[in-house]
This record gives structure tokens, sequence and C-alpha cells, in this order.
């Protein structure tokens, strides 16, 4: 009869032991934040989440991926006024993707825009961007794409027309136009300024499409962040910079950050390649990271070469005036409101709009003409959207209210002619 309490005790102090130990795997290092469940995850787990996260930071699977394919297999057509570039398999298949590749390969690709087998690359691959991607962070990516399921899918031929599908030409480009050099804090910066400069910079490659496109391809660092028509995608990409009249120079830290990561803000909503962006990649950046691009983005400094001109309303024909007003009432205002004060952030205002207002009328004719959508998000899960109506106005009815809303409301645009509105039309899809 003496071993009950004893077998009791045992027991006992084995459910306390438990307990404890329990409390210790779940609390020790190894949990990353947000992730589910009680599952810790090891060393090795803890690279490939990481590398999944900075995956998305730069966009990875939109250009290695085809609408409707399996993921990051290539063969994305992507147009270039030379041609057509096809991006390539970046899955773990050994025959056709980089499965072979070492982290070291990887990293050149990175950093240098050099291949496996030393192949030059094109600059479609952003590599002039990548190169401020730091090994560890390069590393990261490399064990994340190893670890997805490898695809069996051979790499589509680029169709360059002569003498651009002479790789050589890029000695020269690279020449011009490109500088290894992994990102270097600013010691004189914050921390949260310089985290931001990095994904701005680096993986997020910004500069990209919001920096004007030359005739070889190429941008010049002085104009970064400026703005610029997107080659072969008929959308202009508006200024970064502090600029006021055309820039990021009157929204605060939370605005910035909400169209970066939701898709939607007060200030404004994304559309057309950025909607793809929010969609694809800046969703899933953390708060922490959404805000530190913000406050480099908002300490950009102000470019003269950006500032708009003052409002053209009295040089405007005032038969375009009243057919442009009657359009808008008829067809915006519900939206929109009559002042042009929208009902943000489902509906973005028009009246003092940078992306209405700014030197190139082009985003506010596609999306009279073909609409446009907010993408879906993690915190804008159902958002609102514009409809077409290319079928309900003609040329003359959409320069007229493009023309009013650029120019009502002591907006400072410029007023659009409708043969720019029928050249715009030919070349987008019906």
């Amino acid at each position: 009869m003496k071993t009950r309490p004893l077998l009791i005790s045992c027991i006992g102090l084995a459910v306390i032991v438990c307990v404890v130990v329990a409390a210790l795997y779940i609390l020790r290092p190894g949990m990353l934040p947000g992730h589910k469940g009680d599952t810790p995850l090891n060393a090795s787990q803890q690279v490939i989440a990481r590398g999944q996260y900075l995956a998305r930071a730069g966009d990875c699977v939109a250009c290695h991926t085809v609408p409707g394919g399996k993921e990051f297999a290539g063969g994305r057509a992507m147009p270039t006024p030379f041609g057509n570039l096809y991006s390539s398999n970046i899955t773990p298949d050994e025959a056709t993707g980089i499965g072979l590749w070492t982290p070291e390969d990887f990293y050149r690709v990175m950093h240098s825009g050099i291949s496996r087998d030393g192949t030059l690359l094109y600059p479609a691959m952003p590599f002039a961007s990548y190169t401020k991607v730091t090994r560890a962070d390069s590393d990261a990516i490399y064990a994340y794409l190893m670890s997805i399921p490898p695809v069996a899918q051979k790499n589509t031929p680029h169709e360059l027309r002569f003498p651009f599908n002479n790789r050589e030409l890029l000695i020269g480009w690279r020449t011009l136009y490109f500088k290894e050099a992994e990102f270097t804090p600013d010691p004189q910066k914050s921390e949260k300024w310089n985290r931001g400069a990095y994904l701005v910079q680096g993986l997020g490659h910004c500069a990209m499409c919001h920096t004007a496109i030359n005739a070889l391809g190429g941008s010049s660092e002085s104009k970064a962040f400026e703005g610029g028509m997107i080659p072969n995608q008929n959308w202009y990409a508006p200024s970064l910079t502090s600029n006021r009249e055309a820039g990021l120079g009157n929204w605060s830290i939370q605005e910035i950050s909400d169209l970066l990561q939701v898709g939607a803000s007060h200030r404004g909503t994304v559309y057309g390649p950025m909607a793809e962006v929010v969609y694809n990649s800046l969703q899933y950046i953390s708060d922490e990271d959404a805000e530190a691009m913000a406050e480099y983005l908002k300490a950009l400094p102000p470019r003269d070469s950006e500032a708009l001109p003052t409002s053209q309303a009295r040089l405007v024909d005032p038969g375009v005036m009243e057919l442009g007003r009657t359009t808008y009432a008829k067809q915006c205002a519900v939206c929109h409101g009559d002042a042009g004060k929208g009902q943000p952030p489902e509906f973005p205002p028009l009246a003092g709009n940078q992306s209405i207002t700014m030197s190139s009328p082009v985003n506010s004719i596609r999306m009279v003409l073909n609409g446009g959508y907010a993408p879906g998000t993690r915190k804008n899960p159902r958002p609102h959207g514009m409809p077409p109506f290319s079928h309900i106005l003609d040329d003359k009815e959409v320069a007229a209210v493009v023309t009013y809303i650029r120019v009502a409301w002591e907006n400072s645009g410029t007023p659009v002619a409708p043969s720019q509105v029928s050249e715009l039309r030919k070349l987008l899809p019906e």
C-alpha cells in the first residue's frame, strides 16, 4: 500500500517536467514572427522561410511565372523595344532549372548579372538593383528556391532583333549603366532609413520602373525615381521624389506605407503594373519594412525636372470643359464626388491627385478606357474597382472628361486631345 503515494508523486513530477520542457521548447528561439502553429523552425527552416520572404520582396514570382503556369518555371514573355525576352526556369530541376547551381553561382547572377556558364544576362533581369543584395540574403533566397518543387520545363529562347541578339553588346551597356555594389548602410541615417533604402534600391528594384529609360535601355542615376514611361507597357510610372506637386512631398509615411502594402490609401490607389507588384510582393512584407520603405521614399530629395505647370483650365475650350463636366457628372461623380474628393480609400480622390495631374495623361486615359482594379490584399481583401468606359464613350468624350479632371478643382494638369485617346486606344487590349 505504501507504493501508491510514491507512484502518484512520480507521475506528478513527470507531468511538471513535461510542462516545463514543453514551455521551454515552445518559447525557445527559432520561432519566426507570424509562424502558424506551435512547431518551431530549425536553423535550416528559418533560412528557407527568410528566403521566401526575401523572394517575395524581390517579386521574383512575377517575372518567372507564366500566368496560370507553375511557379518559378519561367517562360513569361517580357516585351522590350528590341524584341521579346523570356524569363528562365529557376526551380531546382537539374536539367532545365538551377538544380545544379551552387550558392556562389546564384550570388554571381544576383550580384554581377553573369550566369553559371559565364553568359551575360540582359538587364530585364534587374541585377543592376539586385547587386545591392547581401550575400547572406542571396544565400537565403537560393535556399528557398532549392526547397520548392522542381519543374521540368525548358527555357524559351529570346526573340531579339539583330544586332541586339548579340550579347557582346552587353559589355558596352554594362560599362555605361552597371556598377557592382553591395549595399552599404549610411551611418548618418537611421536604421529604419537604411532598411528602407536597402529594400527600395535592392530587392524592390523600384528605380527600374520609376526612372526614365533611354534608347539604349539604360537610365541615369541623376534622374532616379523621377518617373517615366515603362517601355512597351503604355503605363507611366509616377515620380517617387519628394516634390510636392508631382511626387510624395505631401504624403505622410502612413499613406505611402498603405499604398505599398495595402494597395490603397487616402491619397490614391495602385493600378496597372503596380497593382501586380503589390499583389505578388509588397502585401507580404512586414509593417516595419513597409514603414521603412516609406521613410526612405519620403526622404528622397525633390527634383526640379518633374515640376508640373500651373493649371491651364483657362486655355481649354469652354465647349470641351462643358462636355467634360457633363460626362463626369454622369459617369464619375457617383464614386468620386462632384468636387473630386472621392470616398477614400475605396474610391480615390481626383482633386489634388498627382497621378491625375502628372505630365503624361496616359494613365488617366487608360483608366477611363479600360478601367482599373486595385489588388486584393491581406489588408484589403475586397477592393473596389473602376469599370471600363471604352464601349460607352468615344474619343472626344474621353479626351474631354480626362481634360476636365486634370484641370478642374485647381488641378495643375494639361488638356488632352482626342487624337491622344485614339492613338492609345489602338495599342490597348479590348
